[in-house]
């Protein structure tokens, strides 16, 4: 069953949460990440912070529900998109650190999910009165980095060698991951809000190929990323429910 309001976004995240608790699941990383920045965004609506609370709701919910309903459809054992499939295939791999994890599932859901579901809360012409709430979000995910960067330094202590193995600092691959992919979000919408059912779904499923391809690239990368990323993976924890308290935690 899929969301309705917000409200019924974070109760389903939650139960997403717990069962990944319960389980040891690393698809619970994801979840938990997702439902700092949909509480984010519904205090944000509640204090009057968007141009149009109501439609920003909308947004929010039509755009958890892709995943809530790849989620549900992944666990029953029903077809998923490419960009879901590669996310959740790594859920039992042991390589992939924890910030992998997460860039896998921010992939999939706002480099595909977020334009698709801006084009249909926004539809033709209107889609152009969505553009500043839809880019105020990018101030909201940027107040939340330091935060999750913190939470990540204590599960994977090491996390911040990535500034020295990588070439640039944890804080800027978030950051530059969350950029790009919130730009190809409003492009995709910008070219899906005029078009019909049949050139959608052309458009939805090329867009899919490549958001796929780079996903997997995200978790399997070129052996000498791997290398260096396994020496941050030895020290990380390998207890996904204890992981998940402390991504979790106030």
């Amino acid at each position: 069953m899929l969301a309705t309001n917000i409200d019924q976004v974070l109760d389903q995240l939650d139960e997403v949460i717990a069962i990944s608790r319960a389980r040891s699941s690393r698809l619970g990383y994801f979840a938990a990440l997702y439902r700092r920045v949909t509480a984010g965004v519904k205090d944000t609506i509640a204090a009057g912070g968007f141009e149009d609370g109501p439609r920003m709701e909308l947004l929010d919910v039509a755009f958890a529900n892709r995943y809530l309903d790849a989620y549900q459809s992944w666990s029953a054992g029903r077809p998923v998109t490419g960009a879901w499939r590669a996310a959740f295939e790594a859920e039992h791999s042991w390589s992939p650190i924890i910030l992998q994890h997460l860039l896998a599932g921010m992939n999939a859901h706002i480099n595909l999910d977020l334009g698709i579901a801006a084009a249909e809360v926004a539809p033709g012409a209107d889609i152009h009165d969505l553009a500043a709430d839809f880019n105020s979000i990018n101030n909201l995910l940027a107040n939340m980095i330091q935060k999750v960067e913190d939470q990540l330094s204590v599960v994977s202590p090491w996390f911040d060698m990535l500034d020295t193995l990588g070439g640039r600092t944890e804080d800027a691959v978030v950051k530059f991951s969350i950029a790009k992919a919130r730009a190809l979000a409003w492009k995709t919408a910008q070219e899906l809000a005029p078009m019909n059912a049949t050139q959608k779904a052309a458009r939805i499923a090329h867009l899919d190929s490549f958001v796929e391809a780079l996903g997997r690239l995200v978790l399997g990368p070129p052996p000498l990323m791997r290398a260096r990323l396994m020496i941050v993976r030895a020290r990380e924890w390998s207890d996904a429910g204890r992981v998940l308290d402390v991504l979790t935690a106030p």
